[in-house]
């Protein structure tokens, strides 16, 4: 795997924001779901991404030799980990992906796969 760079991230972040654009010029639905799909699948979707990567960070911050150990950083680390919880919770999303197949006769559910194998 290639090494993490804050320009990797922001590419990532980029292809949301097209993936927005391209929503707004209200294009077949059937294709919008087909393209959001993987970003709310119940195991791999951004929700679930999301809360691990605030975990994550909560924990590199909290282990760190060089953190302070003061009740700001502690707070910091538990407002982190709360906001992890309120983004696990939108993994419920996935349900609406259902509907949403159902209304449009798409039968094809995606199957969970961990992130390396996506």
């Amino acid at each position: 795997m290639p090494a993490l760079t804050p320009d990797t991230i922001r590419t990532a972040t980029e292809t949301l924001s097209l993936l927005t654009d391209y929503l707004r010029e209200s294009p077949d639905p059937e294709e919008a779901l087909a393209l959001v799909e993987p970003l709310l699948d119940e195991y791999t979707g951004l929700p679930v991404q999301l809360a691990d990567t605030l975990r994550a960070l909560a924990r590199a911050v909290q282990d760190h030799p060089d953190t302070p150990r003061t009740v700001e950083v502690g707070l910091l680390v538990t407002d982190l980990r709360t906001a992890a919880w309120e983004q696990a919770d939108q993994h419920t999303l996935h349900y609406i992906l259902d509907g949403l197949r159902g209304l449009y006769g798409s039968a094809v559910a995606t199957e969970p796969e961990c992130g390396s194998c996506r």
